[in-house]
This record gives structure tokens, C-alpha cells and sequence, in this order.
């Protein structure tokens, strides 16, 4: 399986390039974790951006896109 990891030295909207944990991203969308897990399986939630082995994170501009989306 080959990791993929960010770039975090390229050009880009401060806010928008935020990085969020997933503890974060579910207190903006209230589901639990399996349920954010399946959604992220499923292809209905973005994938996350691998920063090490342990730690993943997710772009806040991705996260605010499906926040938008869902109608929350």
C-alpha cells in the first residue's frame, strides 16, 4: 500500500488549506466515527491526507465543501 503524503510548502489559501483533525471535523458534522469511517469508505466524505504512519488529517476545504453540501 503506498502512502500519500502533503506537500504543505505549496501555494495556497491559508483557510482553506487548514488542516483538521478528525475530532475537529466531527464536531462540525455530527456523526460518530464508524458512521465517518463507512462515509469515507464509501467515497460520501474526502479522504484523509496522511501527515505520518498515525497521524491523518483532513483539508478544511473539503471539510466546509461537504458542510455545504449535506445543508448543515
Amino acid at each position: 500500500m503506498q502512502k500519500e503524503y502533503i506537500n504543505l510548502t505549496q501555494q495556497c489559501d491559508i483557510q482553506a488549506c487548514a488542516l483538521l483533525r478528525l475530532s475537529q471535523v466531527l464536531k462540525l458534522i455530527p456523526i460518530s466515527r464508524t458512521s465517518w469511517y463507512a462515509g469515507v469508505s464509501s467515497g460520501k466524505y474526502p479522504k484523509p491526507i496522511k501527515l505520518t504512519e498515525r497521524t491523518a488529517v483532513y483539508r478544511s476545504g473539503d471539510i466546509r465543501a461537504l458542510i455545504e453540501q449535506l445543508g448543515i
